[in-house]
Order: structure tokens, then C-alpha cells, then sequence
């Protein structure tokens, strides 16, 4: 079994903040996750808007050089494969997570790119990128525009993530279902809980600890019980495989 101790994650639940510019209020936490990194492979195919590989690959370099670290498109390898295997470290950009995981899971790459970041290589997600982090994609918000081989991602965290987690709002004139609803509906299903990552959260790994981040609380869904909050800081370790919650 893979020794997961130096595991390296972050896992925020978007790129932009409101009135924000890309990837900005995660500078400071990016440079720490890569370290003394100086190139990543990032993994363009959520495709948000329709965006190309190259284009979105230019939008994360733009970030990425001002801290000193060159990035590539993984596209743009011949041989993903190895691209994955000799990557100093990954980014998974946001976007559609059907198409990301039908695409990963096409060229082969979904049990590759788990194996790497187990072994230590560091990971960032945003999005539909922290949802390939989960154990599956079961609680994404996506619309289904393409059918992947299967729900199951990477499982580099004990538990499914939904990005952009919102919680009701009376005021608006809205008769669906809310975030909270359609989680519930997956846990009379399903037994993995489920972490609601609001605007400007993330889950931090370090090796075998992990911790909500950010500026919000984190609602947690866990099946047989009544959702909760925890706040920015606080451990997941509770979610742990053997760790009786």
C-alpha cells in the first residue's frame, strides 16, 4: 500500500472570488503547496466556457510566472503519461467535471496522476479540479455534457467535496432544490460524506492531516446526521477510515 505521508494537497472551491482576479487570493497558499517547484503540468480539460487547452494553460502561466514557477499544458505532451510521471508537481484547473473525468480517464491518466500526488508530488485543485480529488464526482453541480467511463476519481481525501457550496436564500424567488437538498439526496445513496466548500475555502492536506482553509465555515454531511458547520482551521481528521465518526 502506498505510504501517503507526504501527500501535499490543496483543494479550493474556486479559482476567483467575487470582483476578484484569478487565482489571486490563493498566491500566498500556492507558493507554499509548490515550494521550491519551479514547473508544474496543468490540466486544462474542464475547459470552462468552452475555453481551449492553450488558451486556459496561457491564463494559468500569466499567475504562475509571477511567483516564479513555469507551467505546461498538459495537452501539449505527446506522451501524457510521461508527462505525468516526470511532473514536478500538478494544477487541475476548474471547469466542467464530466469532461475532465471522461478525458482523464480516456488517455488514461486518472490512476496515473492518483499515484504521483500519493507519492508525494504536490497537487492543487480549483473546482472541478478539487472534485477529481474526492472519492468520487457524485456531488459535482455540472451539467452532464459528456458520460465519463465512470463516477469514480482519485480518492487523495477520505470524503467528496461540492465546490461553490451555497447555502438557501429565502429571498430569491426559487422553487428548485438547494445545494443542501441534493446533498442529502446523494447520502440516502451513498456513505461518503461530503464536505460543502463555500467561496474562499479550501481543504488543505498534509501527509496524513487535513484541515478546512479559507475565510468561511465548512458545512459537513455525513450520513445518519444533520449537517454542520466547522470553522477555517479546523481538522477533517475525524473522516478518517477507523476514526469513528
Amino acid at each position: 500500500m502506498m505510504n501517503t505521508d507526504n501527500m501535499n494537497l490543496l483543494l479550493a472551491s474556486t479559482s476567483t472570488l467575487f470582483g476578484g482576479s484569478y487565482l489571486d487570493y490563493l498566491k500566498d497558499h500556492i507558493a507554499e503547496l509548490f515550494g521550491s517547484t519551479n514547473e508544474i503540468i496543468f490540466i486544462p480539460y474542464a475547459r470552462p466556457s468552452g475555453i481551449s487547452h492553450d488558451d486556459y494553460t496561457r491564463k494559468a502561466s500569466s499567475v504562475f510566472q509571477t511567483l516564479n514557477i513555469r507551467v505546461r499544458g498538459l495537452h501539449e505532451f505527446d506522451d501524457p503519461t510521461e508527462a505525468v510521471n516526470r511532473a514536478k508537481g500538478y494544477f487541475t484547473g476548474g471547469g466542467n467535471t464530466f469532461l475532465l473525468v471522461k478525458t482523464l480517464y480516456e488517455k488514461g491518466l486518472m490512476n496515473i496522476l492518483k499515484y504521483n500526488v500519493e507519492d508525494g508530488k504536490p497537487y492543487m485543485g480549483c473546482s472541478a479540479g478539487s472534485n477529481i480529488g474526492g472519492i468520487n464526482m457524485k456531488t459535482t453541480n455540472d451539467m452532464p455534457i459528456v458520460y465519463p467511463p465512470a463516477f469514480e476519481t482519485m480518492g487523495l481525501v477520505p470524503f467528496n467535496i461540492n465546490p461553490h457550496y451555497l447555502d438557501p436564500n429565502p429571498e430569491l424567488k426559487h422553487n428548485g432544490e438547494t445545494r443542501e437538498t441534493r446533498i442529502k439526496e446523494f447520502l440516502t445513496q451513498n456513505s461518503t460524506p461530503v464536505i460543502g466548500l463555500r467561496e474562499g475555502n479550501w481543504i488543505r492536506r498534509r501527509g496524513n492531516d487535513f484541515t478546512t482553509e479559507g475565510t468561511q465555515q465548512t458545512r459537513i454531511f455525513l450520513p445518519g446526521k444533520d449537517p454542520y458547520e466547522l470553522e477555517a482551521g479546523s481538522s477533517l481528521n475525524f473522516l478518517l477510515p477507523g476514526s469513528g465518526s
